[in-house]
């Protein structure tokens, strides 16, 4: 099964400040409902990028695991590309997603991004009907959306603080050289708390689209640059 799904969110900052910190995978990873980063591997073509989504229907709760690479990315024209995929791990089928977003500018302090998603199901997850994920996936990134402005305004207070110290000395920091990166690095981050698809909808529709929910995570959970 096909299906192309288009979202957009707004972020409280001018389009320079925000789309570094859209594409910063481990500063927004908790802000996203049920996913967790859980590791970043290095490979000759760039960096993939490694998690899982929890979800949970009532008393039901099941686990997907998933990853993704950038295939383009345009820091001056805001816009990136990238593939993404994921399986439910009691193998109820995959699903694999061609993702693009785009950050247009709102205002001098706002910030629209828009992210398209080209989703392709398998398996007996893909038994359910099209548009189905529309909804869920709209009201998934406006809790990803206000979680995330909420972060920022946090983090603006502390780096007020931090701007007002002076900064270190040359000789304080200079240091030896640093090792080379691991091949595979985990990511400590916290646990991720299960989306519960009852409290989003309750009916029999947001019942069959809960094993794909995943797909509609990597479009938010990956925005993340390769490696320079």
């Amino acid at each position: 099964m096909a299906e192309q799904l288009i979202n957009e969110f707004t972020v409280n900052r001018p389009i320079d400040e925000a789309w570094p910190i859209i594409t910063d995978v481990e500063r927004i990873a908790p802000c996203l409902p049920g996913a967790q980063l859980t590791e970043i591997r290095q490979t000759d073509d760039g960096e993939v990028y490694a998690g899982k989504v929890k979800v949970k229907l009532g008393a039901i709760a099941t686990e997907f695991k998933g990853d993704a690479y950038f295939v383009e990315r345009d820091d001056a024209a805001y816009t990136c590309k990238l593939n993404g995929k994921g399986r439910d791990t009691k193998g109820r089928g995959n699903a694999s997603a061609d993702i693009s977003a785009a950050a247009e500018s709102l205002s001098p302090t706002s910030t629209k991004v828009v992210v398209t998603t080209d989703l392709h199901i398998t398996g007996k997850i893909a038994q359910f009907g099209r548009g189905i994920l529309g909804d869920v996936s709209a009201k998934l990134i406006d809790q990803f959306a206000q979680n995330l402005n909420e972060m920022i305004d946090a983090d603006g207070d502390s780096a007020a603080d931090d701007a007002a110290e002076p900064p270190p000395s040359a000789e304080s920091t200079s240091a030896p050289d640093s090792p080379a990166e691991p091949t595979v690095r985990k990511i400590d981050g916290p646990a991720a708390e299960a989306i519960d698809l009852m409290e989003m909808g309750g009916s029999s529709i947001v019942k069959r689209a809960a094993p794909a929910v995943i797909a509609v995570l990597l479009a938010l959970l990956f925005l993340r640059r390769r490696r320079s």
